[in-house]
């Protein structure tokens, strides 16, 4: 079992972060603790649903879908290293620590370093930006909002969140190659099988799109 110290540095962080807290008002801090719990985690999902929506039909079709899948499953990926790292470090939430925080969530077991929340988003973030710039970066300042959720929400400290970003972004980027080598001909092996071509089309392949062409050229 290995231990993390408690610099002051960071215990100041956590105590400046969490206390804003204190100024919400019941409603809003219920609404925070909902977005930061499971709000930030489904919009990140939402905006891999919608690349895959705007990227299926470009002309990569294939590698881009795959990329799309990508991220999922570097968050899946991400969350499943994570587990032995937490065991492994052992390091007790903060308010387990620290009487004086405020928790926002309640029921919260195990370990606190690193943050799964942000691991996972990281990983979505740094996938999807492989795929589609703007939404990458969308996504990127979701996970920064994540990682600042957690600390405000009392549940993880500062390093926690740091580490969960490091972790997601090492998954994302380090396996990347290997990922899409097994996607890649996945999606196109799938997109071929009738009714599945929805899953990526590329324009040229388009029945609808080549009907019209040939239209055109009869004309």
């Amino acid at each position: 079992m290995a231990e993390i110290d408690n610099p002051d540095f960071e215990r100041d962080v956590l105590f400046e972060i969490n206390g804003l807290a204190e100024r919400l008002p019941g409603r809003m801090r219920d609404a925070v603790t909902f977005v930061g719990e499971y709000g930030l985690p489904f919009v990140l999902v939402a905006l891999v649903v919608l690349g895959w929506l705007l990227v299926r039909r470009r002309s990569d079709a294939p590698q881009a879908v795959a990329g799309c899948c990508w991220a999922l499953v570097a968050a899946g990926l991400a969350w499943s290293a994570n587990m032995p790292i937490r065991a492994f470090v052992a390091r007790p939430r903060p308010y387990d620590s620290h009487a004086e925080l405020i928790p926002m969530v309640d029921g919260k077991d195990g370990y606190s370093f690193v943050s799964d929340h942000a691991g996972v988003a990281m990983a979505i973030a740094v996938a999807l930006f492989l795929v589609h710039r703007v939404l990458g970066l969308v996504a990127l300042g979701l996970a920064l909002l994540q990682g600042a959720a957690r600390v405000l929400m009392g549940v993880h400290y500062p390093t926690d969140v740091v580490g969960g970003f490091a972790l997601g972004m090492a998954v994302a980027l380090l396996l990347a190659p290997l990922g899409m080598a097994l996607l890649t001909p996945l999606v196109r092996a799938v997109a071929g099988v009738g009714w599945f071509g929805w899953l990526a089309r590329p324009p040229e392949d388009d029945p609808e799109q080549e009907r019209g062409a040939g239209e055109r050229l009869a004309a």
